[in-house]
């Protein structure tokens, strides 16, 4: 059997639920992955100068991801037709990410979980030859 077989579904399933759990878990709270100090995802979106209604696109789509993934897993039609589209759309945000928390000056290790969820994406492209 190929590693593939296990360690794609197992990308998806992480992507999926750490994504979930930002935007819907701790939409709301303080972590101390949050740039600037922030106590929300809407004082983390004022604090790298960008609008509200930006912070809900990013969110819709961060949350359609993990719905794509999540799917995935039972549809290998879903993630053949999706999935490219959804990790690159992941992969871009995450570099835009890494990029916001460069723009405040954060510690390096707030920027941690934005470098592994693009390093998960990276390697589900990978994984999935549509890299």
């Amino acid at each position: 059997m190929e590693i593939n077989i296990f360690v794609l579904p197992f990308l998806q399933i992480i992507i999926a639920f750490g994504l979930i759990n930002v935007w819907i878990l701790r939409f709301s709270m303080a972590t101390k992955y949050r740039g600037a100090g922030a106590k929300n995802m809407q004082e983390e979106f004022s604090a790298y100068g960008l609008p509200v209604w930006f912070m809900y696109i990013v969110g819709f789509l961060k949350l359609a991801i993990s719905l794509v993934m999540i799917l995935g897993l039972f549809s290998a039609n879903i993630l053949a037709l999706f999935g490219l589209p959804a990790l690159a759309i992941l992969a871009i945000l995450m570099l835009g990410a890494i990029g916001m928390h460069i723009k405040v000056r954060d510690s390096f290790v707030k920027s941690i979980p934005a470098i592994l969820m693009l390093s998960m994406t990276v390697l589900g492209l990978y994984l999935s030859g549509n890299f």
